[in-house]
């Protein structure tokens, strides 16, 4: 089974490791940034073009290129929304190819642009928080009628992360109406000509969040889903939002079960198809699970449906190749998955009975991190990822969100 993955990050090696897992199997990556994550790995051979974001016409050239070599179609896998965006703009050229199954570019446009996704799906049966449009086009300054600290993020992620300026980040909290403006003129400054999405900031820190993992058959029928609590993001700038540590298997919470009922019947009513991946934050104000947004892939943390036995890439090779139908799972199993050393969660995880929980799992040896796989024996790998677990302590230390 010939696969190739689109990217070269966490999401890219850990899909990469799925693969090996299943095939004991090099395979091959194509991406435009060379990053240790892959480049340092005995299980990627990685392929990296300066161009390949230049246009669709130069991207799917280089797709077409490397499959016209191969004697059957590839399983093509893209890893975060920009691949997702140029996979699909080149659907047609590149189904001749490739097999892959992701969600049509209405779907995708309509998830990735938040101002429409607020919009368009405010009311199929999810829960938002109250949320603000804010036009960078627009002349007229939008005032902020929500109570301090809120959210500024933009709507536009992929055009938004093609910039590079001075205290950029994925996610502001603004705290009274000087640090509102302040941070609106910023990005506006960076030359972002997109919409900006300002929302209420639910009260809670890490441990209030879950994330919920779908998969949907090429029929757009739910095959499996999670639903996780995570302990502790990244507290960086540019990288809040990603989590650290995640716990699946949060079902009896009161309310989960709907949520993840909401989710499942949303999707499969839109028609989706592929991975999806919901952001959540519970309110505790009104007793609601909020949908932050939903990204039209898998995420950086999924691999834990894998070590729970639903090994990613298979779900992608049992519905395209093989048209199984399977029965819809919703996996409840208690895990760990976490990137960050044992020192970083007793420090940094204020939840004393989640604490708890999340050690004695590890205690039990239901726990696992992507990056570290025993199939994987590069020593330059090794000595990476011992530095980048040092580098953990600084990040969590000289960072607040």
């Amino acid at each position: 089974m010939e696969v190739l993955i689109l990217g070269t990050d966490i999401n890219s090696y850990y899909m990469a490791r799925c693969y090996h897992e299943l095939f004991h199997k090099k395979v091959t990556l194509i991406g435009q940034t060379p990053m240790a994550f892959t480049d340092y790995s005995n299980i990627c051979d990685v392929h990296c073009y300066k161009n390949l974001y230049d246009s669709d016409l130069t991207f799917r050239k280089i797709l077409i290129d490397y499959a016209s070599s191969k004697s059957e179609k590839i399983l093509l896998i893209a890893t975060n929304d920009h691949y997702v965006t140029m996979l699909i703009n080149n659907r047609r050229y590149l189904s001749k190819y490739y097999d892959f199954n992701y969600p049509t570019k209405s779907i995708v446009q309509s998830f990735l642009l938040k101002e429409i996704f607020y919009d368009k799906y405010k009311n199929k049966g999810l829960d938002f928080p109250q949320t603000l449009i804010y036009d960078c086009n627009s002349r007229k300054n939008e005032k902020c009628n929500f109570k301090y600290p809120v959210i500024i993020k933009p709507s536009d992620g992929v055009a938004y992360h093609e910039l590079d300026f001075n205290d950029q980040r994925k996610v502001y909290k603004v705290n009274d109406e000087f640090e509102y403006k302040d941070s609106i003129r910023k990005i506006k400054e960076s030359g972002y000509k997109g919409k900006l999405i300002v929302q209420e900031f639910i009260p809670g820190d890490d441990t209030y969040l879950y994330e919920c993992v779908l998969y949907l058959s090429t029929k757009g029928k739910a095959q499996v889903a999670s639903f996780a609590k995570v302990a502790l993001q990244e507290h960086t700038k540019t990288a809040i939002g990603n989590s650290t540590i995640i716990v699946n298997g949060y079902n009896n919470l009161p309310g989960s079960e709907e949520v993840v009922k909401s989710l499942k019947t949303f999707l499969e009513k839109i028609k989706y198809t592929g991975f999806a991946i919901a952001d959540i934050k519970y309110d505790q104000r009104d007793k609601k699970y909020k949908v932050l947004e939903i990204n039209p892939r898998h995420g950086r943390g999924s691999y834990y449906l894998t070590s729970l036995g639903h090994n990613l890439v298979k779900y992608f090779i049992d519905d395209i190749y093989y048209h199984q139908e399977k029965k819809f799972i919703w996996l409840k199993n208690k895990y760990v998955l976490s990137f960050v050393p044992k020192i970083i969660i007793k420090k940094y995880v204020n939840d004393v009975e989640f604490k708890k929980e999340i050690f004695k799992l590890i205690k039990e040896k239901k726990i696992s991190n992507p990056l570290q796989y025993s199939g994987d024996k590069n020593l330059k790998r090794k000595f990476y990822l011992l530095l980048r677990k040092i580098n953990y302590f600084k990040k969590y230390k000289n960072n607040h969100f």
